[in-house]
């Protein structure tokens, strides 16, 4: 990762702690949060990369789920609702956010089974539907 810089000198070109460890999400980023947030007096080099990649995996889930999500409505773009029916869908991402609420996300279509309508009777011949029996 040398390159020759003007006179005989080598220039090193400086390499990311996120390229490194073969992330997308900001390892330096994360390590400056974890030491300004004073989780802790000191911060080891391990921890921001862990915790960066958690994040990165968490986040590819649930924009995988997401896509689905937008693609069964026939939709191209991602909006908060089809993150909502993601998360809520998912057994293990609901109990993590479970308390989380998701800005215009609506809510998981659902109709309680004592609305349904009840099926036709069985086995006796009922000649009519009494709405009240005394």
């Amino acid at each position: 990762m040398s390159t020759v810089a003007g006179r005989g000198k080598t220039k090193i070109k400086a390499v990311s702690k996120s390229h490194k460890a073969g992330l997308q999400f900001p390892v330096s980023r994360v390590a400056r949060f974890l030491k300004k947030g004073r989780y802790a007096q000191r911060v080891g080099s391990g921890s921001p990369v862990y915790l960066s990649a958690v994040l990165e995996y968490l986040a590819a889930e649930v924009l995988e789920l997401a896509g689905n999500a937008a693609r069964d409505n026939k939709k191209n773009r991602i909006v908060p609702r089809h993150i909502q029916l993601a998360v809520r869908n998912d057994e293990e991402l609901s109990k993590l956010l479970g308390t989380a609420t998701i800005a215009n996300g609506g809510v998981l279509p659902n109709i309680h089974q004592n609305l349904l309508p009840k099926k036709a009777g069985k086995g006796k011949g009922e000649i009519g539907s009494v709405s009240q029996e005394f």
